[in-house]
């Protein structure tokens, strides 16, 4: 993620702000552009005084404080690219909805974010009824028996399932413990579900694709569940991390897939931040030279897989010594090997494939 600036006092403004914290000014956020504009109150709309008073209206959702994206004040549309793919939203009148709902959004615009920069292809339902993306954020359901209905996360044919009960870090650190992941994120969920998707929209139907597919992470036809089954009953394969980035990839090639897809964006857009900070790391082994703010380097449009990771192990390395100063766990705790390379050089041959 960019680091933008507040357009009448220059100080930073970040992704999520709805106003600059020096000068007090509306911001919100252009998704055509990738920018954050300031903003002036006229009337029903706002203008952009730095755009030649361009007229803007927040998407609706803006009102729940869940969204800062803007639209052109046309009257055409009143969802922004990333809200007007939702189904459904929490129950606003339980207590603590509005958070959590206000988390999810905001991963979910994380995430959209680096999707566009690809303008990869998301129609809505109304575009594509059948198999269109959408979002359903759904609670645990009590019965009158007191029996508890529990809502997976997860995806199937274009609609994605989040259980709002992941926006309580609590709660979702609870379940992490209790799965044994290193890494449990509502972002995480948004790029690996997303994943999912694209695997049907971008792999299943190209049959030269779908075949490089299966050389590199295996044949999907296998029994998905009973693969589940196996997975959560005996654990991953002895030396799992020579060939795989976490646990849950060795279940299936379908979960293989979508663990090295949202991978690869955390990868790309954690170095597009540090990039946007300043951040140069070198290193006696892998260089990230290229970090160097003199260099040219674009992580969202980078040559390969390799150049990415040859800026990701240095940072990451020092990243985790930082946390480690701290007392706290690292925060990379992952390993690429040469297999998992590779299948992140697939990815990425992927995305730039389909890339608008």
């Amino acid at each position: 993620m960019q680091l933008f600036f507040c357009q009448h006092c220059s100080n930073a403004v970040h992704f999520d702000n709805d106003v600059c914290l020096n000068c007090g000014r509306r911001q919100g956020y252009l998704q055509t552009e990738f920018q954050m504009v300031t903003l002036e109150r006229n009337g029903d709309t706002w203008v952009a005084p730095a755009r030649n008073n361009q007229s803007f209206i927040f998407c609706i959702n803006a009102e729940h404080g869940v969204c800062n994206w803007l639209l052109p004040d046309t009257g055409h549309d009143a969802f922004c690219e990333a809200c007007r793919h939702n189904l459904t939203i929490p129950d606003l009148t339980a207590a603590d909805n509005v958070m959590r709902w206000r988390k999810i959004e905001l991963a979910k615009r994380y995430v959209f974010r680096s999707l566009m920069r690809w303008r990869l292809p998301m129609p809505d339902r109304m575009e594509d009824p059948n198999e269109g993306l959408a979002f359903e954020f759904l609670s645990d359901v009590t019965k009158i028996d007191g029996e508890i209905e529990m809502v997976k996360t997860g995806h199937d044919a274009g609609l994605i399932t989040l259980n709002i009960a992941e926006a309580d870090d609590a709660e979702r650190e609870r379940r992490r413990i209790a799965m044994g992941e290193s890494y449990r994120t509502l972002v995480g969920h948004f790029r690996h579900e997303l994943a999912h998707y694209f695997w049907d929209r971008l792999v299943r139907d190209d049959f030269a694709m779908l075949e490089r597919c299966r050389n590199v992470f295996g044949d999907e036809r296998q029994d998905y569940e009973a693969a589940l089954r196996q997975h959560y009953e005996n654990g991953p394969p002895v030396g799992w991390r020579n060939s795989f980035i976490t646990s849950y990839a060795t279940s299936h090639p379908w979960e293989d897939f979508a663990e090295t897809w949202a991978h690869y964006i955390h990868m790309v857009d954690a170095l597009e931040t540090a990039r946007s900070y300043g951040i140069n790391v070198r290193s006696t082994g892998r260089s990230a030279t290229f970090l160097d703010q003199s260099a040219d380097f674009e992580p969202y449009f980078a040559a390969n897989a390799e150049v990415l990771v040859d800026a990701w192990i240095p940072l990451t390395v020092a990243v985790n010594g930082v946390n480690r100063s701290m007392g706290q766990p690292d925060l990379y705790p992952f390993v690429l090997s040469q297999p998992v390379i590779a299948k992140l050089q697939f990815v990425h041959e992927l995305i730039h494939s389909r890339a608008g």
